[in-house]
C-alpha cells in the first residue's frame, strides 16, 4: 500500500493566538468543511481542544454516511497540534496542524500522510482532499478576516 501525502501552507493576516484559538473550538470544524459533506461535530470529549480529547463526527461522501473519530494525540498551544483517527474512512490518518508566527501574520500549515483503504482508492483519496482544502482554504480567510 502506496502512502499518499497532501500538504497545505496558508499565510493569514491575523495573530498567532486568534488563528490558534479559532483552530482550537470544535465548532469550527464544521465552519472549515465544505458543506457538500454535510458535516458535523457529534461531540469533543473536552469544551475546547486539548492533548487527549476525542471528537466524534459524522460526514456523507458520495450519498455514504460515516462516522469518524479523532484523537488530539499532541497539543503544543500557539505552535502545532496533531489529530488522529481512531476510527474513519482511511487506514491510517495523521493530520498535523502547525502555526507559525511572520511579521505579525500567522503561517497555517497542514501535513497528512495517510492510507486509503485500498490502492484504487487512492485517485478518489486525492482529488477529495484537494477539493476540501481548497474550500478550507477560502473558508479560513472569509471567517477569520471578516
Amino acid at each position: 500500500m502506496r502512502e499518499f501525502q497532501i500538504e497545505r501552507v496558508q499565510r493569514i493576516e491575523r495573530s498567532l493566538e486568534e488563528v490558534f484559538y479559532f483552530f482550537g473550538d470544535p465548532a469550527n470544524l464544521e465552519r472549515l468543511t465544505p458543506p457538500w459533506l454535510n458535516f458535523r461535530v457529534l461531540g469533543c470529549s473536552t469544551e475546547t481542544i486539548e492533548e487527549g480529547s476525542l471528537i466524534d463526527y459524522q460526514l456523507r461522501l458520495h450519498g455514504i454516511r460515516i462516522r469518524w473519530r479523532s484523537l488530539i494525540s499532541s497539543w503544543e498551544p500557539a505552535q502545532r497540534f496533531v489529530d488522529e483517527q481512531v476510527r474513519g474512512p482511511y487506514r491510517s490518518w495523521h493530520h498535523t496542524h502547525t502555526f507559525i508566527e511572520s511579521e505579525g501574520d500567522t503561517i497555517i500549515g497542514d501535513r497528512m500522510p495517510l492510507w486509503p483503504l485500498g490502492e484504487c482508492a487512492l485517485p478518489l483519496a486525492k482529488l477529495q482532499l484537494k477539493r476540501i482544502f481548497g474550500y478550507r482554504k477560502q473558508a479560513i480567510r472569509s471567517l477569520l478576516l471578516a
